[in-house]
């Protein structure tokens, strides 16, 4: 009768949540200005229409639309969360659509893990199921979070360099009589790496859309989530408008990336360091315990 009043409040639960997926909502200021944003910054691919999906790839994308649409009509932003897919190039609603999954599943097996517990004499008293399920529940629909963070915060580490490197070719072109916008255009073209490339994209559609070069590397690194771009196009910006220095802060503000760049590193070396001595301590005094186990029980034994 437990289980029957668990399943059945689970089951409402999922079809109240469905219900109110469906409904539309009333448009606001809010849903307008979150589905322009998605239109502008939104993943695309060109072969999407066309390629042959399996069955649970054709869910997984369907139900990732629908989601992404019934976001962007609540105004719902997730700012991190699609700043840290757009670090990765990975689509929001396919995110979106992962999370559901997870949970779903979460909500299929647990409780029929939980049922073989039962079975073999392991029984749960009163909700606990129910609570434990929901709490798997949730740490499955943020797991693929959790791993989305590490992966982009590494991307975004691999995007600093390449800005280091990035500043150091346009004051070379600068040094060499260009202008600011063609030495921008000119570095990123050197380089086929992914953040170079992105670089490059931004500025070529800069020129598409009529902006300026530094305020398209503003919104790329407003979209990507990397201060250090958004701190260089302020410079440029302040360059482009008012005529000032730029070659020297550029060099500057390189040697200020790898100096913080080497900081992190040789931070990270030192927690290494610092967790193989725990390991080691640890392992000493397991190895003085083994052999003072024996003396000690021939002693309390006497």
């Amino acid at each position: 009768m437990t289980w029957a009043f668990i399943c059945g409040g689970l089951a409402g639960l999922g079809v109240y949540v469905a219900v109110r997926i469906f409904i539309k909502p009333r448009a606001n200021v809010l849903s307008t200005i979150a589905r322009i944003d998605a239109g502008r910054g939104g993943y695309t691919t060109s072969a999407a229409g066309e390629r042959v999906l399996g069955g649970v790839d054709r869910a997984r994308e369907t139900l990732g639309r629908r989601l992404e649409l019934e976001a962007n009509a609540r105004g719902w932003a997730f700012g991190k969360l699609r700043r840290d897919l757009a670090v990765m190039n990975q689509p929001f609603a396919a995110m979106l659509a992962t999370k559901v999954f997870f949970a779903l599943g979460a909500l299929v097996l647990i409780p029929i893990v939980l049922f073989l517990f039962s079975a073999i004499g392991f029984t749960a008293p009163g909700a606990a199921p129910a609570i434990v399920t929901l709490a798997f529940m949730t740490l499955a629909f943020f797991l693929p979070d959790l791993a989305l963070r590490q992966e982009a915060e590494k991307r975004r580490r691999d995007f600093r360099h390449v800005v280091g490197s990035f500043l150091d070719l346009v004051a070379m072109n600068l040094a060499g009589g260009r202008g600011l916008p063609e030495a921008l255009m000119t570095a990123s073209t050197i380089g086929e790496h992914w953040a170079m490339a992105r670089i490059r994209q931004a500025l070529a559609n800069a020129r598409l859309i009529g902006i300026t070069p530094w305020d398209a590397m503003a919104l790329l690194g407003e979209d990507l989530g990397v201060e250090e771009l958004r701190d260089l196009a302020s410079a440029l910006a302040l360059a482009g408008d008012e005529g000032a220095k730029i070659r020297s802060s550029l060099l500057a503000r390189a040697a200020s990336l790898r100096r913080k760049e080497l900081a992190d590193v040789e931070g990270k070396a030192g927690e290494r360091s610092q967790s193989m001595l725990v390991a080691q301590l640890v392992m000493i005094s397991a190895f003085f315990l083994f052999l003072a186990f024996p003396a000690g029980v021939a002693i309390l034994g006497s």
